[in-house]
């Protein structure tokens, strides 16, 4: 009876977050939000679902899973793109915020512990939706993009450092909200300690261990993904045995991922079950608020969701003003910081389970959770108009220097999408004896070659920008920024994939050329598009060369 109690909760579960997400997308509404809104309405609206202990441990792996995937952006890279704007923004944001959101607590007279878990609550933005939203507007890449991503990146490590400290004071806990202060500092040495331990190991795998193994199996799609399921929950067990929480061990395996050249086809794999696991989560956690009580208290989450939509983006503005970027760019960099953060629910869900705080500021949390990122998710996507009724109103100017009081159109070049620095590129994809050939003649005339393949072993030694990846997929693609390239060129054998890259090619607008292995393929690739076909490996590059001769990609006469 009980196994089939769980089947219904889970199977209401399942369907309640799919039409809730589908009605959300329709109105462009974020999924999270969707999901909250199915457990509320699954859970104190008509009490279908009653959370049990085995749907509470799939929503904890898929935050664990969260986490390995936010650990999984987290290439160093990316923050040293933008390194200076992002530390400091990302640092003295969380500073200031945190200090306004304990003093306001203090002022709407919460208790200190919940005061505290509230204001931590309340500092983090969300990077997955945040990116998901960038991403939808095409704009993950611009100047603006990137920025905020790095300060996100930031803020999440900060956020582990916040997760490992309330890992130690939970451990001084002793049943109440009493601690005791030796134990407290026990616990936070045991917890640091054991944090540095774990973040230790992880990075030297990464360098000496993993990349082998990783290369052998990323030419298998499924054993790729049990390879970094499996370091994954290998670090969450070590957390457990250092008496870490198993995000924090979720997180450092990303990490240490990340800086494997596999971390975008990780991403990938891992994604899809993540957002099931991720939808338990969310639904599970509006299925355990107490709606009736922290609606009464609404004055609170209007002050708090306030703080956020407001205080945030202008503590953000008044920061990245005085950093030297334009004041479109600045302010497009703030608003993406209107809401709060996945953080906030497992720092706040970390309090409840330690007994620090209870189930009420979970309740409150997850309502000033659901205002934030809906109302963000809108001011994200139409943060032009609010950018020039912001301007025309004159509300920026108590943030910024008086430089940028007055709009300046030199600025506007800041929000240029100019993604990775490419443009008028030639794409090379498969690096055979062919491919190869065809990568380092291009890069010898001197253009811009990105060669592309699943196989770092084979990218290894080109004079030319190379690229880890699976051009089965659009957002490998869109990462190659295929609609600004010049040229596609496949070396590939595989009719399927020339196929789909052919079909891809003619909707950007940019011209291709296939090597054809058989040619009961041309009629197929001359339908969908294919501008230039190579015959045989022989000749395949001397007829390229002529024809690329021909479109001026080349140098020399033409015969």
């Amino acid at each position: 009876m009980h196994e089939e109690t769980f089947i219904d909760e889970l199977g209401w579960i399942v369907v309640g977050a799919t039409l809730f997400a589908f009605l959300a997308r329709r109105i462009g509404m974020p999924s999270i939000v969707a999901y909250l809104l199915a457990g509320l309405g699954l859970g104190p609206a008509t009490g279908l679902v009653e959370m049990s202990a085995e749907l509470s441990l799939i929503s904890e792996i898929g935050i664990a899973l969260l986490l390995f995937l936010v650990g999984l952006e987290l290439s160093f890279d990316k923050i040293r793109d933008v390194g200076k704007v992002a530390v400091v923004a990302g640092i003295g944001q969380v500073v200031f915020t945190a200090a306004g959101g304990l003093i306001l607590c203090w002022l709407l007279g919460f208790p200190l512990m919940e005061a505290v878990f509230l204001s931590v609550g309340l500092t983090f933005s969300s990077t997955v939706v945040v990116v998901k939203l960038l991403d939808e507007k095409g704009e993950l890449d611009s100047l603006y993009g990137r920025i905020a991503v790095g300060i996100f990146l930031v803020q999440d490590l900060v956020a582990i450092l916040i997760l490992t400290f309330l890992a130690g004071l939970g451990g001084g806990a002793g049943g109440g909200v009493a601690l005791d202060a030796g134990a407290v500092l026990k616990g936070l040495g045991g917890a640091f300690g054991g944090m540095i331990l774990l973040l230790a190991a992880a990075l030297l795998a990464a360098r000496y261990v993993l990349p082998k193994p990783f290369a052998w199996s990323a030419r298998r799609p499924e054993v790729l993904l049990i390879w970094s399921l499996s370091w994954c929950f290998a670090l969450v067990m070590g957390a457990h045995a250092l008496h870490l929480s198993l995000e924090i061990g979720a997180f450092l395996a990303g990490i240490s991922l990340a800086q494997l050249p596999y971390n975008e086809d990780l991403h990938r794999r891992v994604h899809p079950l993540m957002n099931f696991c991720i939808a338990v989560f969310f639904v599970s956690l509006g299925v355990k608020m107490e709606i009736g009580e922290a609606v009464a208290e609404w004055p609170t989450v209007t002050v708090l969701s306030l703080f956020v939509l407001i205080g945030n983006p202008a503590i953000f503005l008044w920061i990245i003003a005085r950093m030297g970027y334009g004041l479109r760019t600045t302010f497009y960099t703030s608003v993406t910081v209107a809401q709060i953060s996945e953080f906030s629910f497992i720092v706040v869900a970390l309090g409840v389970s330690s007994g620090l705080v209870g189930e009420g500021v979970m309740s409150l949390t997850a309502l000033v959770g659901l205002v934030t990122i809906t109302f963000s998710a809108y001011m994200i996507r139409f943060s032009r108009p609010l950018y020039e009724w912001v301007v025309r109103l004159g509300l920026h100017k108590p943030f910024v220097p008086r430089r940028l009081w007055q709009v300046d159109e030199q600025y506007a070049a800041e929000e240029a999408f100019a993604p990775h620095g490419l443009e008028g590129h030639i794409i090379v994809v498969g690096m055979n004896s062919l491919g190869r050939r065809l990568a380092r003649e291009l890069t010898a005339a001197g253009h811009t070659v990105v060669a592309v393949d699943t196989d770092p072993h084979k990218l290894a030694g080109l004079p030319c920008r190379t690229e880890l990846g699976n051009v089965g997929y659009r957002a490998v693609l869109d990462h190659l920024c295929l609609r600004r390239a010049r040229l596609l060129v496949s070396a590939l054998r595989i009719d399927a994939t020339n196929d789909l890259l052919a079909y891809r090619c003619r909707e950007a607008g940019v011209p291709c050329a296939m090597h054809v292995h058989d040619v009961r393929e041309m009629d197929q690739l001359l339908e969908i598009g294919t501008d230039y076909l190579m015959i045989s490996k022989v000749d395949g590059v001397k007829r390229l060369n002529t024809q690329l001769k021909q479109m001026g990609c080349l140098p020399g006469k033409t015969p």
